[in-house]
């Protein structure tokens, strides 16, 4: 199982995720959101990943690109889930 470090410095806002601390399962922040969100897939050669909101409905499905660069935090996923 790979474990991330936690990322970024709560006093830079403006942090740049380097793509080789991604992974598939891993919680992020993006830019101009509060929320986290997990990534579910990486094309790390076009610097896209693809993402959910974290945690997740299971009845829900709503995935979507994004470009890695507009990811500013990698966090902890938290293991509470929604109901």
């Amino acid at each position: 199982m790979i474990h991330s470090k936690l990322l970024g410095n709560k006093n830079q806002k403006n942090n740049i995720i380097s793509s080789e601390n991604l992974y598939k399962g891993a919680c992020v922040r993006i830019k101009n959101s509060n929320k986290t969100f997990q990534i579910i897939g990486l094309n790390i050669g076009k610097k896209i990943c693809w993402v959910r909101e974290w945690p997740f409905a299971c009845d829900s499905k709503k995935t979507f690109a994004l470009e890695i660069s507009q990811i500013t935090l990698q966090i902890f996923c938290s293991k509470q889930y929604s109901e």
